[in-house]
């Protein structure tokens, strides 16, 4: 059986959040760690080890483009892909969020499928279906 890749979940909408980690843990190829707030993250971030991080923009404690810009400034957290959802989609907002090194910049409302899709291809995994 393939080790389970790590994906660390960073939302403050704790229904959104609980929801998404169960969608993605029912595929059977991910293994998700929650976090509320960008410290929490943060703290995870520098503990352990993730494969991908989910990142909402509005945090109550920072912008989840700050998390990212911090996440590329520390070499040990510089390759790890970042998906960002928000639903602040606005062409400046995306080429701000790409510019300081978001892999994919995702919109709400978005497609469960869509979602899977860009976490494969951020992993280099064939594409997993929705159960």
């Amino acid at each position: 059986m393939p080790q389970l890749k790590k994906i660390l979940l960073v939302d403050d909408d704790d229904d959104l959040r609980e929801a998404l980690s169960e969608q993605l843990v029912m595929t059977e190829d991910f293994d998700v760690f929650e976090a509320a707030t960008g410290q929490e993250a943060l703290t995870k971030l520098k503990a352990g080890h993730f494969d991908l991080v989910i990142l909402d923009v509005g945090l109550p404690d920072t912008d989840g483009r700050e998390l990212a810009r911090v996440m590329r400034a520390d070499p040990r957290l510089k390759a790890v892909p970042i998906i960002m959802i928000t639903s602040r989609t606005a062409d400046k907002h995306r080429s701000h969020a790409m510019e300081i090194g978001v892999n994919v910049y995702l919109g709400k409302p978005y497609q469960e499928q869509q979602l899977l899709d860009h976490i494969a291809r951020q992993l280099g995994q064939a594409v997993a279906e929705p159960v």
